[in-house]
């Protein structure tokens, strides 16, 4: 990948988005829609009536959070991939025994950081600790604190379907590892009605698609680009060949944009592909847990099997 010139050089937007704009078919990683703007959207976007992952995995949490504590154990150091606003780990923190700390880790910094205060003025009791990482990437974590049983992860909202088959695979043998001798609670959306799932990310509000438009946003705050966002539609559908939601935005005319130097034309039509969201059958995913090296355990699903969240123990090595 050649690097950009100038001021971008370690901008990591920068090399992400001149990579996929080289590419065939063009596509940039979900995860640089999260800067402070794009981590609000999705906080309105989990308020809408047609989102219905965030009211069904919460209301899982809230009938089932004393069963899931009893998975996770006393004395747990807590870490959660893709923090976000920290509203679903309240749920499970006030049905942990003694949690040892909690790490949440996201790379929208701001908000993390701004979440996390909150949330240990709420907790004075608690250790908190934020990380401001990409979790999709090789991460270390901080050694255990005293007194802490044993690690556990917190992964909810679905996140993992913005992995491919392929990365989500290597995502939780990774967390295998770093998770050995105890275990991952994870959020999983199911397969459904294609409906349901169109309605869902195609909201009437058309908050979804400034979610999605605002990654040309953050190129022209943050890279001086021009994207002329009127110039692009949010477009999403399922593939059930693939079994998920495929997010693009989509080029309304003939145009061209310079990134960071570099000039790329458009055609009417063309896509940048912005974002999978992979969803599973029950059994699907249990056994993908199980080839990355977890013991898939306790499963628990809403009466219209919308979502699941798992616990999924991990072997100590």
């Amino acid at each position: 990948m050649n690097a950009p010139a100038g001021p971008w050089i370690r901008h990591p937007l920068a090399l992400a988005l001149l990579d996929g704009l080289r590419r065939t078919p063009r596509s940039v990683p979900p995860k640089f829609f999260y800067d402070a703007e794009g981590s609000a959207l999705f906080d309105r976007i989990c308020e809408l009536p047609e989102y219905y992952p965030t009211r069904t995995e919460i209301a899982l949490l809230a009938r089932h959070g004393r069963e899931m504590a009893e998975c996770i154990g006393a004395g747990a150091d807590l870490v959660e991939y893709g923090a976000g606003s920290l509203r679903k780990v309240r749920l499970l923190l006030d049905a942990l025994h003694r949690p040892a700390r909690y790490v949440p880790i996201d790379l929208s910094a701001e908000h993390l950081l701004q979440h996390a205060r909150q949330l240990a003025a709420d907790h004075p009791g608690l250790r908190v600790e934020p990380l401001v990482a990409d979790f999709s990437a090789e991460l270390a974590l901080p050694e255990l604190p005293p007194g802490a049983r044993r690690r556990v992860g917190f992964f909810p909202g679905s996140s993992i379907g913005n992995f491919t088959p392929a990365e989500a695979l290597a995502f939780l043998k990774q967390a295998a590892v770093s998770l050995a001798g105890g275990g991952l609670l994870i959020g999983v959306d199911l397969v459904k009605d294609p409906a349901v799932l169109h309605r869902a990310y195609n909201d009437a509000a058309g908050v979804t698609a400034a979610f999605n438009k605002n990654l040309l946003a953050r190129a022209n705050r943050e890279l001086d680009c021009e994207f002329d966002l009127a110039s692009f539609d949010h477009y999403a559908f399922y593939e059930p060949r693939e079994q998920r939601i495929e997010m693009h935005l989509i080029s309304r005319r003939r145009q061209a944009v310079v990134v960071c130097g570099e000039r790329f034309a458009f055609d009417e039509g063309q896509t940048l592909h912005t974002e999978n969201s992979c969803k599973y059958t029950v059994d699907g995913f249990r056994h993908l847990a199980r080839t990355a090296g977890f013991e898939p355990q306790a499963v628990w699903t809403d009466e219209a099997r919308l979502f699941s969240v798992h616990w999924l123990a991990a072997p100590s090595h």
